[in-house]
């Protein structure tokens, strides 16, 4: 064998060696979760391949299609609805948003929900894989970015209350983005941006969203006076 042959056939049983490592170890991760949240890796392994090549979603929501019979409607949502990127209808859903619902959750698994809310278009589509939404002035806590900081993995939920009745769901990979390298639209209210690189982007279904009307209100921007931001209305501070 020619060396360049030899050479050729080394890199390519190493790369194929990378790969399969990769995979298995990603696979044994989730099956050791799996353990840890008492279900049976034999039972995971039983409702899809070690690969998780065959259909989106977690092997626990595999898990459980299986156990509540719900496989066959699943797979046909997952053929039907879910993309790896934004078509040009999601696309145009996200820009005309003032609401999107974030969660996180830090390297423990702990979890934060919350919202970021902005003019229509305060949600920013660089392209067709990737969003990204401002960061503007808070309580100083930085609880979703501190989770990103430690974990990447965040949901996004955008739904339309009043006219189209749907939402539309983006999970993905962050990252945070100080305002001033940020290479999208300027916002001059924003301290820093998260970019969001998807995964997946699929529909929510109308049939239990309530419609809401819309109402012209004063929004007080980055504002530190308690009354302006609903002082202690759970009543949190006067109980200590």
């Amino acid at each position: 064998m020619p060396p360049s042959s030899a050479v050729w056939l080394r890199s390519a049983v190493g790369c194929s060696r990378n790969w399969l490592i990769m995979r298995c170890e990603k696979y044994l991760d989730r099956a050791l979760r799996a353990t840890l949240t008492r279900v049976s890796p034999s039972d995971l392994t039983a409702t899809t391949s070690p690969d998780c090549a065959v259909r989106p979603g977690s092997l626990g929501e595999h898990f459980l299609q299986s156990a509540f019979n719900t496989e066959e409607r699943a797979t046909k949502f997952y053929a039907d609805q879910v993309l790896d990127r934004l078509n040009p209808a999601m696309a145009t859903f996200i820009r005309r948003m003032e609401l999107a619902f974030i969660s996180t959750a830090d390297a423990d698994g702990e979890c934060d929900a919350t919202l970021r809310s902005g003019q229509p278009g305060f949600i920013q589509v660089l392209d067709d894989r990737r969003v990204a939404y401002p960061e503007y002035r808070g309580n100083g806590v930085m609880a979703s970015l501190g989770n990103i900081k430690e974990n990447p993995h965040v949901g996004m939920l955008m739904v339309d209350f009043t006219r189209d009745l749907i939402g539309l769901h983006v999970n993905g990979r962050a990252r945070i983005v100080e305002a001033a390298e940020f290479t999208g639209r300027a916002d001059p209210k924003a301290e820093r941006w998260v970019v969001v690189e998807i995964q997946e982007a699929y529909i929510h279904c109308r049939k239990h969203i309530p419609r809401m009307v819309a109402v012209d209100r004063t929004r007080d921007w980055g504002t530190d006076d308690v009354k302006r931001k609903g002082g202690d209305y759970f009543g949190v501070k006067a109980d200590r």
